[in-house]
């Protein structure tokens, strides 16, 4: 195992320990849970003007957007019979430029969270994607699609949006855009969305997946503090958390962010400690807590890592 920092990842040669740790600072462990911007309740405190920049200025400098133009971006609407009728909006973002067969990067937006967010000026990940090509990552095309507040599996309502990502979405894209190449894919997600990437990406296995991408992934230690949208009793817990599941990840290259001091830091450390230590990882813990600032410094990294291990694949 290696430590380092969090510039972008290159491909090492065969026979190399792949498992990663990018080690941070571990102070400010007392910062609040509550001060949060990527898809978990939030609240303000009254004798802070504005707690989540005040945040990203004491644990580490946050990312800005590019000021680049973006590529094209396709909206539209589908009737999701996974998610009980409910009608979806999703977004397939391309970067600038002619491109042949682009591979594709599914992202899973937060609890709270909706593809549009994603596009806010605020965000931008048009902007992202745009800038990560121009600094010579190899392209690739993003597309999102709204999940709810249901933490990417089954509910006991029976509404599924992780089996709506994988048996609609997917199939949907590929039947309607000749641009995009098909398996492998990749995946990201922040949040409740981190959680539902490395969950999806263990269940469609090395095959149909290269890489994955969780940037302070929603997990957790004990049932009875996991968010009751995601697990209404220790049963559902059991039967949906990933924590003891890393082998199902094995042949995928897996890229893991967390702020050291954002409260799902601890369980995302004993996730991570639950890998091989010949698995193909990467994981930091740099100064950061659980906000939109600290999500967007690691995003340039996180895009370059899936462009890089898409490429890979080809």
């Amino acid at each position: 195992m290696t430590t380092g920092g969090s510039g972008r990842p290159g491909v090492r040669g065969a026979g190399v320990d792949r498992r990663t740790v990018l080690a941070g600072a571990a102070g400010f462990a007392g910062v609040s849970a509550g001060l949060v911007a990527i898809g978990v309740a939030r609240r303000r405190e009254p004798d802070v003007a504005d707690p989540e920049a005040f945040l990203d200025r004491v644990l580490g400098q946050p990312g800005a957007v590019p000021d680049v133009r973006p590529g094209p971006v396709e909206h539209g609407r589908f009737r999701s019979t996974a998610r009980l009728g409910a009608t979806v909006p999703w977004v397939l973002i391309r970067p600038p430029g002619r491109h042949r067969r682009l591979p594709l990067v599914v992202a899973l937006h937060g609890h709270g969270g909706t593809v549009a967010q994603l596009l806010e000026p605020r965000w931008d990940l048009p902007r992202f994607l745009a800038a990560a090509v121009a600094d010579g990552v190899p392209p690739f095309a993003i597309a999102a699609v709204n999940g709810g507040d249901t933490f990417w599996h089954r509910r006991p309502s029976g509404e599924d949006a992780g089996a709506m990502v994988t048996r609609e979405f997917l199939p949907m894209l590929g039947g309607r855009t000749r641009d995009l190449r098909g398996a492998p894919i990749g995946l990201l997600g922040w949040s409740m969305g981190g959680y539902g990437a490395l969950r999806i990406a263990g269940l469609l296995g090395a095959d149909r997946v290269a890489a994955v991408v969780a940037n302070s992934p929603g997990l957790y230690l004990d049932p009875a503090q996991a968010h009751p949208d995601g697990f209404a009793d220790p049963a559902e817990y059991r039967r949906y958390s990933i924590m003891e599941r890393q082998r199902d990840l094995d042949g995928v290259s897996v890229r893991i962010d967390v702020g050291s001091s954002d409260p799902f830091a601890p369980a995302v450390r004993a996730y991570v400690d639950g890998f091989a230590d010949g698995a193909d990882l990467t994981a930091s813990f740099e100064p950061g807590t659980h906000t939109l600032g600290y999500s967007l410094r690691l995003l340039p990294a996180e895009l370059a890592f899936l462009g890089t291990h898409l490429a890979a694949r080809s």
